[in-house]
């Protein structure tokens, strides 16, 4: 990728930054989808830099986060067998299950390896012919393709010692069924740009028309997000609820068609559990009967296998964007990435962690579920955001937000190249 310290620009977010606060005449409520954008949006105080009207929602967008606890539980149980190498992305390893985590049950002595990549796992599985070899396949439509093309070079090569633990979401019924719930207040939507340069645009088009809402396809730097923010808005202001993609560095309405084959052959949509939120219909994908054998549920019987959440733990409501994470009283209190109630605070993507990581100190101390409840919940102060847009040198990791000079062709009012 060329660019880096272009779409950090301070100068560039001051002008999308003037261009917003000039547009917004009433308030909007606009939800980020990736965990991956969150981290962007607290680490460089973007929504601090905002003006007041305009408020961003944190959306389910971590897949770690997502992945549900029944699933964790039946991946601790594979894990903990004697005959069984179990590999996962690192991020896996310490989110909790209803009693320990896949790094407890490394020490207790279960086989569990980091890999890199699922063709990492197959390759242990060659290499060990009597161990049966699974690989935690979780996450969006951004992991699904290579986790399917595993599976895939697996049934042509004849390993027969490897499957898959299945935990695979997808990004448009989420949407849906966050506009369909009675306490939604979002009103527009900022989309994952790398789930769209998978899986394109189609699916958006009718989400937008059907709930009259803005969508628009961004990217992970600073100024990505503030160009996001400032073409949703400027929809909202006019009544406008259409599909715009302001990642066409990466995205291209189509998608990646070899992806979406692969998709097509290894997998079929299914009901899919998300953490926190409840079973959302067709919202996730399984292995399709063609490659069931390579199904980990059902080759070690774990199917039945059924929990329930902590009623501590509101992880579901951060996830849903009901409440910001500090507004739980277990935040940095009986929850820190130290001793996690939920994925959300030990996620590198999750929301909690991000506050936890840089706006905890800025934030007032959790209140206890006991305690004399305040008129309000004071906000953080965005002098500290702002001074640091004015004053970081280009290509620091200063507030900014991004775009390129094909996405700003339409920029009105102050263009920003």
């Amino acid at each position: 990728m060329k660019y880096i310290e272009e779409f950090q620009d301070p100068d560039l977010a001051r002008r999308l930054l003037d261009d917003i606060r000039a547009t917004v005449t009433r308030p909007w409520a606009l939800m980020e989808v990736c965990g991956g954008q969150t981290h962007t949006i607290i680490r460089h105080g973007i929504d601090q830099l905002l003006p007041a009207e305009v408020e961003l929602i944190h959306g389910p967008g971590c897949p770690v986060c997502v992945t549900p606890l029944e699933v964790i539980d039946k991946a601790l149980a594979i894990a903990a067998r004697p005959d069984v190498v179990f590999c996962s992305f690192g991020d896996m390893l310490r989110v909790p299950g209803s009693g320990k985590d896949l790094f407890r049950v490394r020490g207790e002595g279960g086989d569990v390896r980091v890999v890199y990549s699922p063709l990492d796992a197959l390759k242990i599985a060659k290499q060990n012919p009597d161990k049966q070899v699974v690989f935690f396949g979780i996450g969006f439509e951004t992991t699904a393709p290579p986790n399917a093309m595993t599976v895939h070079q697996a049934k042509k090569l004849g390993i027969r010692n490897f499957s898959l633990l299945v935990s695979h979401v997808r990004v448009p019924p989420a949407i849906e069924a966050i506009m369909r719930s009675p306490s939604c207040r979002v009103q527009g939507f900022l989309a994952a740009g790398h789930v769209c340069s998978v899986m394109g645009t189609a699916e958006y088009p009718e989400l937008a028309a059907r709930h009259r809402v803005p969508v628009v396809v961004t990217g992970f730097e600073p100024l990505d997000i503030l160009e996001g923010v400032r073409r949703a808005v400027r929809q909202l202001e006019r009544g406008q609820h259409r599909v715009e993609n302001a990642y066409a560095r990466a995205v291209r309405p189509e998608g990646n068609p070899a992806a979406l084959a692969m998709l097509a052959d290894v997998f079929e949509v299914t009901d899919r559990a998300w953490r926190g939120i409840g079973t959302i219909p067709d919202s996730g994908w399984r292995l399709s009967d063609r490659y069931r054998e390579y199904d980990a549920e059902h080759r070690f019987a774990v199917t039945d296998i059924s929990t329930r959440e902590p009623a501590e733990c509101r992880s579901g409501e951060v996830l849903q964007g009901l409440i910001k994470p500090h507004e739980c009283e277990a935040f940095g209190t009986l929850c820190t990435p130290r001793t996690p109630l939920g994925a959300t605070m030990v996620s590198s993507e999750g929301a909690c962690a991000a506050y936890y990581l840089y706006r905890r100190l800025d934030l007032a101390p959790p209140r206890r579920a006991d305690a004399p409840q305040p008129a309000s919940t004071p906000t953080p102060a965005p002098a500290a955001a702002s001074v640091a847009v004015a004053a970081a040198p280009a290509g620091t990791a200063a507030p900014a937000a991004a775009t390129t000079p094909a996405a700003t062709d339409d920029m009105e009012a102050t263009p920003v190249v």
